[in-house]
């Protein structure tokens, strides 16, 4: 009893500082009903600030995004922001289309001018890129974007970068975080009415000035792409890319063109789920009907920080495949070569080893690899060229020092065009890459949970009795990167190398277990290597790849309980 009393007492607590009348409401009739489990659920704890920022489900309560967790986050920044010695410099502010990230965008830039700092404002919903640019183009001390970018439609978040462009690494994250938690009440945050800039047009105009500097002056530019924004904000902006950089205009998915936060064609908005694309091979297959060319189709996220593509596969029945992002990873890659970029390659230790391949074949590209999460791809020094495998590109780090959807869609439209001026296509080009490397084939066991319980449970599990065969290929060498490498500093991790199989149908496998970061799902990523001899070998090198893959997953759901 004496706990349900606290509890109410906490909820009304809340209840008087809250400053959004919706959520007031909603946590009002909590009350008032009783529901102790409800109460129980968002009063558990407090969203935790991380080098992802802040990410959940809408609603009323600690463990909930709602404005009164934004205005908090956004008073700890500001204090940890002056501590740094930053008072007076400029915290530039961005937002997606999603429920509430106006207001949370809004309540931020109060909070910063509160505080002694300046705030601009992006003029409106717009992709996260365009948001990274921003900040140094603006010259800001920090910068925040209110985005939950391919996250379930009731769910929102708060992404925090600093200067140089780059979202926040530890021990910045920590930091910030102890500076919320000192926080006292609500109302002793001044948030004035007024006082921050709205920024026009320049800034998204420089920003489509600087997309143009990823093409090659006089490169082709015929590809005739199918595009999907996926409900998002990424239509104006990528479209309006093209059409200064003179490719011809993409056609869009009508059903998805506009924002909509609640993304009512899709289950999930993110690409890489199933069905997520489905809508887009539909777009295409009738563009095809009616003797319009299709080469590619492109899909954003909501945010526009990442790039799918498909292309055409006349044996399936969508008509299409979408492209892996180790694969479009490759292909941006050669191409960039091909271009002859100079600088640093670098992807995540959970992506495919190709891109290693690819640099070492080069001459004198640099490469390296670094933890899951573009907050360290972008720190890499000499960097010009970062991806991973959750389909994000970094193909212009002097403009963006993030993921960038627009241009690496301007990039692979690049591509195609040039391949399609010479009779190719980028799944040709994928086949010559398996040729010369090896068939680099990937996958990934993902799973979801309600309860994170489960996801600790398999990974003491694994700790615990690791496998020493995965897929009858025995584990030449595992390790816990909770440890820390030489290389890279500790995660909650376990990577296994396999050796190949003694018929020389396998040289070699890798498997990475780690949970997510942003999203309640245990993910294993599988990379198996088969040699191919020659072109006509492919067919049956993916046949015993898949094979493989799919033994791989069976075994490790095995050993790991999932």
């Amino acid at each position: 009893m004496e706990q349900e009393r606290e509890l109410i007492a906490r909820a009304e607590a809340w209840l008087a500082e809250d400053p959004d009348a919706e959520t007031r409401a909603e946590l009002a009739e909590l009350i008032k009903a009783g529901d102790l489990p409800e109460l129980a659920g968002r009063f558990a704890g407090t969203l935790q600030f991380g080098t992802a920022g802040l990410r959940g489900e809408l609603g009323a309560g600690p463990m909930r995004m709602n404005r009164t967790v934004v205005i908090r986050a956004a008073a700890g920044l500001a204090a940890y922001l002056k501590k740094q010695g930053h008072t007076g410099g400029t915290v530039v502010i961005g937002y997606d289309a999603r429920h509430k990230s106006a207001d949370f965008a809004r309540d931020t830039a109060a909070v910063m001018v509160g505080a002694g700092l300046k705030a601009a404002l992006l003029p409106r919903p717009l992709p996260t890129p365009v948001l990274a640019f921003a900040i140094r183009h603006l010259g800001a001390v920090a910068g925040v974007e209110v985005t939950a970018s391919h996250n379930p439609p009731r769910d929102n978040g708060y992404k925090v970068y600093l200067g140089d462009g780059s979202q926040i690494v530890p021990p910045a994250d920590a930091d910030i975080a102890a500076e919320i938690a000192a926080i006292g009440s609500l109302h002793d945050v001044p948030r004035p009415d007024a006082g921050w800039e709205t920024l026009g047009d320049s800034v998204l105009e420089a920003y489509l000035e600087r997309t143009d500097a990823v093409l090659t002056n006089g490169s082709a530019r015929d590809a005739r792409v199918v595009y999907t924004p996926m409900h998002g904000v990424g239509r104006t902006v990528l479209t309006a890319a093209f059409e200064r950089a003179g490719f011809p205009a993409p056609t869009v998915v009508a059903e998805q063109a506009d924002p909509d936060p609640e993304f009512p064609t899709v289950a999930f908005p993110n690409p890489e789920e199933p069905g997520a694309m489905d809508l887009a091979f539909a777009t295409a297959r009738a563009a095809l009907a009616r003797g319009e060319a299709v080469d590619i189709i492109i899909a954003n996220d909501p945010d526009a920080d990442r790039c799918a593509v498909a292309v055409p596969a006349p044996d399936t029945a969508e008509g299409w495949r979408m492209l892996r992002g180790d694969e479009v990873g490759a292909l941006l890659a050669t191409h960039l070569v091909h271009k002859k970029a100079s600088g640093t390659f670098t992807t995540t230790i959970v992506s495919s080893s190709l891109l290693s391949r690819i640099a070492a074949a080069s001459t004198g590209t640099p490469y390296t690899e670094t933890l899951t999460g573009f907050k360290w791809l972008a720190r890499v020094d000499g960097l010009r060229y970062a991806y991973e495998e959750a389909l994000g590109y970094c193909v212009d780090p002097e403009g963006v020092r993030d993921k960038d959807g627009i241009t690496a869609a301007l990039l692979v439209a690049e591509l195609t065009a040039e391949l399609k001026e010479s009779g190719r296509t980028l799944s040709d080009l994928l086949d010559d890459l398996a040729v010369e490397h090896g068939l680099h084939a990937t996958d990934q066991l993902s799973v979801r949970v309600q309860d994170l319980s489960l996801i600790a449970d398999a990974m003491r599990r694994l700790r615990e009795q690791p496998p020493a065969v995965l897929a009858g290929l025995h584990i030449d060498s595992a390790e816990d990167l909770a440890k820390g490498t030489e290389a890279l500093p500790p995660t909650d991790g376990l990577r296994y190398h396999l050796a190949g199989d003694e018929a020389g149908t396998v040289s070699r496998a890798r498997v990475i277990v780690r949970p997510s970061g942003t999203e309640p799902k245990l993910k294993c990523y599988l990379e198996v290597v088969v040699p191919v001899a020659s072109a006509s070998g492919l067919a049956d090198a993916r046949v015993r790849a898949a094979e493989v893959l799919a033994a791989i997953k069976a075994d490790l759901s095995q050993a790991a309980g999932i």
